[in-house]
């Protein structure tokens, strides 16, 4: 068969904040060569797929050699002389070599790696654009760009508490023209930090990371750059925040520090009455972990005050595993899940989670990692999935704005059949 596998083979390779990561080529039998390469998390969850690392000298432990070893000894053997379109069989047998509940034997990069690259070879191999092959013939959804302009968190070294704060460009008539109204928002907010004496300076995702007096001015100086690029706040731009609270919660039930801006402590409640308060004041359309990943009671409590007005997303707290997006589903934690690749490791997990969202009437919000690699996997894997909004970071960092670029390909290949709409909650 023209789509059989011929042979997988794993190196070491770095990311977009110089630590090593996986690269995985497949090559089939009808001479069909590919690569994939895998993200990595700085802020994880608890809960997710282990991404093995050597824990030896080079690199400060952060290598992985051992798992590509386990690609090359391993999971390949397997693999050669299966049907590449056999994506989920494939990866039930990885899954399967791997024998435990966390992929922490082989290795969650090492298995991903493969996972996406048997289904990008299988798609090349059949003539059919990824998204297409993944989604099927009526995959047409390009996604909103919810663009980190902001970085504060783990994903900076500054003053500000939240991970993320997002630029959402709903009001556009299409990605293309999205993408330039946050690109724009994002060039006119340097301007203003450096007019106010800020640095500009970018953190892992490419956004600002100033030290900024409170949190709330991190809100306040976007909304001014959204005006000041022409914009409408709420009308052609919204705002979208990733707390990140897991980063700053004390003992990951309920208590939380707001130590980088000096806020100091606070309950979950506490934090829900300042989400309360902000969106009244501003137009935030989505609110991404809130609370803590082991705060199931606050992120309930929060869902139920202000699910009927925005968009509330569980990362860390689900880490795109259905078992816990059910359990969320069942007890009402959220309106909608973050959906990360690498969270759960194969292709095959991930559309099962993406399934499971939208058949309960949530929300699936597609998201790349602070550590990411020019891989445009996830902008045809959005496309996919029709979820309709996707995170990859800031108008900076070759390596996020592949994925735009990418899904500006797709939107001209698709033509009149491209659709790009925001599902209110």
């Amino acid at each position: 068969m023209s789509g059989t596998i011929k042979s997988v083979r794993a190196i070491e390779i770095l990311d977009s904040r110089g630590n090593p990561t996986v690269r995985v080529f497949v090559t089939l039998e009808d001479g069909t060569k590919v690569s994939a390469s895998v993200p990595s998390g700085a802020s994880r969850g608890e809960n997710e797929a282990v991404e093995l690392r050597d824990g030896e000298e080079r690199y400060g432990g952060k290598g992985v050699r051992k798992a590509c070893a386990n690609v090359n000894s391993i999971i390949a053997p397997e693999l050669a002389g299966l049907d590449a379109s056999e994506q989920a069989m494939i990866d039930r047998l990885m899954i399967e070599l791997d024998g435990t509940d966390n992929k922490s034997r082989l290795g969650a990069n090492a298995i991903l790696g493969v996972s996406m690259a048997v289904a990008k070879a299988a798609a090349e191999s059949e003539g059919v654009e990824l998204y297409r092959y993944i989604g099927g013939a009526e995959a047409r959804r390009i996604p909103v760009p919810c663009m980190n302009i902001l970085n504060g968190g783990e994903h900076a070294d500054n003053s500000v508490d939240f991970q993320e704060f997002m630029a959402v460009p709903h009001g556009a008539p299409s990605f293309k023209e999205g993408l330039r109204y946050v690109a724009e928002t994002f060039h006119r907010l340097k301007k203003i930090l450096e007019s106010k004496g800020y640095a500009t300076s970018v953190g892992d995702e490419g956004g600002f990371a100033p030290n900024l007096k409170s949190n709330e001015e991190a809100v306040e100086l976007i909304i001014e750059a959204i005006e000041k690029s022409g914009y409408e706040p709420g009308v052609d731009i919204s705002i979208a925040i990733d707390s990140a609270a897991t980063s700053f919660c004390t003992d990951k039930k309920g208590r939380y520090d707001l130590k980088w801006s000096g806020a100091g402590e606070m309950s979950s409640d506490d934090l829900i009455e300042l989400a309360e308060e902000w969106v009244r004041k501003y137009p935030i359309i989505l609110w991404e972990d809130p609370l803590a990943e082991e705060d199931w009671e606050g992120f309930a409590q929060f869902t139920r005050r202000l699910g009927d007005k925005i968009e509330v997303v569980g990362d860390d707290i689900f880490v795109t595993n259905s078992r816990f997006i059910t359990r969320g589903i069942k007890e009402s934690t959220a309106n909608a899940s973050l959906i990360k690749l690498n969270q759960i490791g194969t292709v095959s997990e991930t559309v099962d989670a993406v399934r499971l969202c939208i058949q309960s009437g949530w929300r699936a919000f597609l998201s790349h990692r602070s550590g990411e690699t020019a891989d445009t996997f996830l902008a045809d894997f959005a496309v996919a999935m029709g979820c309709g909004h996707l995170k990859s970071g800031s108008a900076s960092r070759s390596e996020r704005l592949a994925k735009y670029n990418r899904l500006l390909e797709i939107e001209d290949e698709l033509g009149s059949n491209a659709q790009y709409y925001w599902k209110q909650i």
